[in-house]
């Protein structure tokens, strides 16, 4: 093919030097010899290496000749398509000049064209075949070559580097591993110690709450102590958990000593919903005590702002509103028409040591009581004289049917606390 082909290729060289045939010019093709095209058309050669050479040194020259031998195959198809094109435009000349001659002389004619083939563009479609051929080789190659490199066996040296680098990183991650474990065993160590500072802690903390539930408890009766209030804010407060119902006349007593001046404050306030003042025992400034029943407000002959301590009681009855005051036993003040025919309404909050504007809030501190409160406690009737000159001559321990004096029934807040009471006849002698 590649013979055929160099023949047209000569013959189209040949034409194009002469001039131009003028019109009616005839062209004689005369087919060349096999043996001249092969020598005026020889196949580039391989260049030969002396010596010795490695597989990968053949590989890559392999690959180097077959890369040359594709760019020149693309050069000489470049050629030869635009010979074919030249070719084939005298091929027509000549097919139509032979066309003009009577056809029976095409018997004993001569085959100008011999073998070549007629059609340009199974010429291209071969040459086409040939240069994938060669692409094909090329990759193939190319794929030997990599496989042979990948495959190939590494220098001792650099072996014996990587041999280290491995031991060495594997050494490392040892290490690493073994650092772990000590932060871990540490860990453990610390979360255990912390564990049991925690658990001792707590147990300290409920043996302290026993202690003080003991202590509490372990009063020489559950009414035997006091609740101190040693300061003047609006923060430190003692609160009875039980509320009263509702109530006709009551009766409230409570020893007390206070430590302010001048105006012992609050001693005691309830509150109910629409009403902060339902019930309220104070002395503001230097104003005289006050019983407050509905905001309503009777002032009582008391005077217990000497830092000693005082048996206090007052009584009521929605009766014509008539009340009564007791200082260590003694009537010092009655009087009527305290929120006459007014029930005490039920469900409030009763505080120690606060004035509360708002049911169980909001209090003030120029109104706290400052000092110790002690054996509060209410009856929901009016008690008879000699009933309260016993109470506060300690000759009788009555606590009261609607709210008794019991450590369990009283909280204290913000710094108030409680502690054992002086005995009674402590007390007195205090008078």
């Amino acid at each position: 093919m590649l013979a055929l082909l160099a023949a047209g290729v000569a013959l189209a060289v040949a034409a194009g030097a002469q001039d131009s045939p003028a019109p009616g010019s005839r062209f004689v093709c005369t087919a060349l010899p096999p043996e001249a095209v092969r020598a005026g058309c020889p196949l580039p050669a391989m260049p030969m290496q002396g010596g010795a050479l490695s597989p990968e040194e053949e590989l890559r020259a392999a690959v180097l000749q077959l890369r040359e031998t594709v760019v020149q195959q693309k050069e000489t198809l470049g050629a030869q398509r635009e010979a074919i094109r030249e070719l084939t435009g005298k091929l027509a000349r000549c097919e139509g000049l032979a066309s003009g001659k009577a056809r029976g002389a095409g018997a004993t004619g001569k085959d100008t064209m011999g073998d070549l083939p007629r059609d340009p563009g199974h010429v291209v479609e071969q040459l086409s075949r040939s240069l994938q051929t060669l692409k094909d080789r090329l990759e193939s190659l190319e794929h030997q070559l990599r496989a042979n490199v990948s495959n190939a066996g590494l220098p001792g040296d650099f072996r014996e580097v990587l041999q280290r680098r491995l031991g060495e990183l594997e050494r490392q991650l040892l290490r690493k591993v073994a650092e772990l474990e000590d932060e871990k065993s540490l860990l453990h160590n610390e979360t255990s110690a912390h564990r049991q500072k925690t658990e001792s802690t707590l147990n300290a903390l409920l043996q302290r709450v026993t202690e003080l539930e003991r202590g509490n408890s372990a009063f020489k009766s559950p009414d035997a102590f006091k609740v101190s209030l040693p300061l003047r804010t609006n923060y430190i407060y003692g609160k009875i958990k039980k509320t009263l119902p509702e109530l006709y006349a009551f009766t409230i007593c409570l020893w007390l000593r206070s430590s302010a001046s001048p105006g012992i404050g609050t001693p005691f306030s309830y509150a109910v919903p629409g009403q902060a003042n339902e019930i309220v025992l104070i002395e503001w400034g230097n104003n005289p005590i006050e019983l407050l029943i509905n905001d309503k407000v009777a002032q009582l002959p008391l005077f217990v702002s000497d830092g000693k301590w005082h048996h206090i009681c007052v009584t009521w009855t929605t009766r014509d509103g008539m009340w009564e005051a007791f200082q260590d036993g003694e009537k010092l003040g009655t009087g009527e028409n305290l929120a006459p025919w007014h029930p005490i309404k039920p469900g409030g909050v009763l505080i120690l040591g606060q004035e509360q504007d708002t049911v169980g809030g909001r209090f003030d501190a120029t109104q706290a009581f400052v000092g110790e409160l002690s054996q509060f406690n209410i009856w929901d009737r009016v008690l008879r004289a000699q009933e309260i000159v016993n109470i506060a001559n300690c000759s009788t321990n009555m606590p009261g049917n609607i709210i008794p004096w019991v450590d369990n029934n009283v909280d204290v807040f913000g710094g108030a606390s409680k502690w054992p009471v002086e005995t009674c006849e402590e007390r007195l002698l205090d008078l």
